[in-house]
């Protein structure tokens, strides 16, 4: 079997399976766009009849199939977390969905052969350019979400990874071929590139604001212990200076009081002179 092929089928079933399995951990779906797991599971229709159509290995048949069931499987989650669907409203919607979905590619399969036969290519291209156009809209969708709450939400950065891994393998497997598929090259490397951009964005409004915020958190925690260090060092070296020792001083309200009582044990020493003076009389 062709490795880089082999490859790039399990990466497309590695990819989406971290994105199911983040959605059910945390029992929501939020921020992950339910249109662009439709638009991805529509595109593998037209990728699967033109990779099979086109006659490419086993690997990149099966990988359209894998790509429109997993994004079957995450779209209905969408609607299972966020929307409280039932299991048995969701099954109802989503199996005639993949029913059709499926009707309709082995249909287009049967019927593009011919047109194949005969040396009719453009029939193959408009499936190949509308898989590229519907990948692409599923992500550019995404991007529209980040555009509007300025950060990268919903979705696994695992799955963005493996599914970008998975479009260097596809388009490896490709260069494997007897003869290179110039549109198959365009499908993937757009979605190559468009998943770059998501890294992109996430280094920017993600991965930078976390790594400010804990330098500030850093920040903050030393200043107050240098403050407290500092303070001792700059009283020491005051006291140094002027041969006075702050803590053996009084209080204000002692020195007050001091003053008081001295001032009463003086009238009152005066008084009994004065009487004293007065018995002597």
């Amino acid at each position: 079997m062709d490795v880089p092929a082999a490859a790039n089928a399990l990466g497309t079933l590695g990819a989406l399976i971290p994105q199911i399995v983040v959605n059910y951990r945390r029992h929501n779906a939020t921020g992950l766009q339910p249109s662009m797991m439709m638009l991805w599971a529509w595109a593998g229709v037209p990728l699967g009849v033109y990779n099979i159509v086109k006659d490419f290995n086993v690997a990149l048949r099966i990988q359209p199939q894998i790509l429109t069931l997993l994004s079957l499987i995450t779209w209905i989650q969408c609607y299972y977390y966020e929307r409280k669907w039932t299991v048995q409203r969701s099954l109802l919607v989503v199996v005639p969905i993949a029913a059709v979905m499926g009707g309709i590619q082995a249909g287009l399969i049967i019927a593009l052969r011919i047109p194949e036969s005969r040396g009719i290519e453009w029939p193959l291209i408009l499936m190949a350019a509308l898989s590229a156009a519907l990948l692409a809209a599923g992500v550019l969708r995404h991007y529209w979400d980040i555009w509007v709450h300025r950060t990268v939400r919903g979705i696994s950065f695992i799955f963005v990874a493996i599914d970008a891994a998975g479009d260097v393998f596809s388009l490896a497997s490709l260069f494997f071929q007897p003869e290179l598929d110039v549109m198959g090259v365009i499908i993937y490397a757009t979605e190559f590139v468009l998943w770059c951009g998501v890294f992109a964005c996430g280094g920017y409004y993600n991965f930078l604001p976390w790594m400010k915020k804990r330098w500030f958190n850093r920040a903050s925690k030393v200043e107050p212990e240098a403050v407290h260090d500092a303070s001792p060092s700059s009283a020491g070296s005051h006291r140094e200076s002027n041969g006075i020792t702050l803590h053996d001083l009084p209080s204000s309200s002692s020195v007050f009081r001091t003053v008081s009582a001295n001032s009463t044990n003086l009238r009152s020493r005066t008084v009994a002179q004065g009487g004293d003076e007065g018995d002597l009389e």
